[in-house]
């Protein structure tokens, strides 16, 4: 009986296959076996149908092309639990708060200096100080480097800012009404209205310090995003469907391969600057590398022309494939003029 039972089952999926309908492949396989148990029968039957859904899921797979989402949240707005969410329906990677501090850390900042910087709004000495720039550009390199596979979800830290120019990225805003959210967190925390009321304030004013001091924008600007969503009209399920949607029509491979290219390029002039910064310890304050084409630009504030001679020159050593030039500002005694 295990032997017919396994001519049965190649004979299924070959016929199956011709065919293309299961009904008219057990027609030719069971036609002139009438002996056969009726329950051999749906066993194959319903073992089939199983092999077709996960045919079919894995052909939607292969046409689905990849996607980083970057979302920004208000404390309460569910972002978390919408993020994992939409993450596990698209099978995407959820990259959260804990594994970018872990990632900046690995790259050399002090998981002691991290505290005064991450998601708030520096004090008035931690703003002039140079653990800030060393701050944005380990943040900047650990959310790229999360990004560089795509299929990811990132969470606060300013991504949908560090990532804007992605074709491939889809940024959002979840906010909601002030009564919502102090319900959900007298809810979780069984606070009273006073402390779910002050958690809002502060937070809501750390975000808004943090990306104004280190990207000059403001969060609440709509114009930053794909979308705002108003997570207090929605629950997990039919928000996390809505993302799911906006991602299955956004994206195609044209715009997966742009974004991948500009990633690539992105991660490039990021650890130039980290180079030119960490390793060769030059002095340029704002630095940033920009690609456009063949050509690599350097961008800041230096002190001295011989500053930027040799960051030029590091860089055509570095990235030989492209033509460097500089745009980096000039300023004699550069500390001094600030303190004016």
């Amino acid at each position: 009986m295990e032997l017919l039972n396994s001519v049965l089952f190649f004979r299924i999926l070959i016929f199956s296959r011709v065919a293309n309908n299961f009904e008219a492949a057990l027609f030719f396989l069971f036609f002139d076996f009438d002996r056969i148990q009726k329950s051999t029968y749906y066993f194959y039957k319903n073992f089939y149908i199983k092999i077709k859904k996960i045919r079919n899921i894995c052909a939607a797979n292969w046409e689905v092309s990849m996607a980083v989402i970057a979302i920004s949240r208000q404390v309460a707005a569910l972002g978390d639990e919408i993020s994992s969410a939409v993450a596990k329906k698209l099978g995407y990677k959820f990259i959260n708060r804990q594994e970018i501090e872990k990632r900046i850390v690995e790259l050399g900042f002090s998981a002691d200096k991290l505290k005064k910087y991450d998601e708030k709004k520096p004090g008035f000495f931690a703003s002039l100080v140079k653990d800030r720039d060393e701050y944005l550009n380990y943040l900047q390199t650990a959310v790229l480097e999360a990004a560089q596979d795509g299929n990811c979800i990132l969470i606060g830290r300013g991504a949908f800012v560090i990532l804007e120019n992605l074709p491939n990225l889809i940024s959002l805003r979840l906010v909601a009404k002030e009564e919502i959210r102090i319900k959900r967190l007298m809810n979780e925390f069984s606070w009273n209205e006073k402390q779910a009321l002050q958690r809002i304030n502060e937070s809501d004013t750390n975000r808004r310090g943090f990306h104004k001091s280190f990207f000059n924008i403001e969060i609440d600007e709509p114009s930053h995003y794909l979308m705002v969503m108003n997570t207090g009209a929605f629950d997990v399920e039919s928000a996390s469907d809505t993302i799911v949607a906006i991602e299955k029509s956004l994206i195609n491979p044209e715009k997966e391969a742009e974004g991948k290219k500009r990633l690539e390029e992105l991660l490039k002039c990021q650890h130039l600057v980290n180079k030119l910064i960490f390793d060769y310890k030059l002095n340029i304050e704002f630095l940033r590398a920009v690609i456009q084409d063949n050509n690599l630009i350097l961008q800041g504030v230096a002190d001295s022309l011989v500053l930027v001679e040799r960051a030029v020159k590091i860089a055509a050593s570095e990235l030989p494939e492209y033509n460097v030039t500089s745009s980096i500002s000039i300023v004699q005694d550069y500390k001094a003029h600030l303190q004016v």
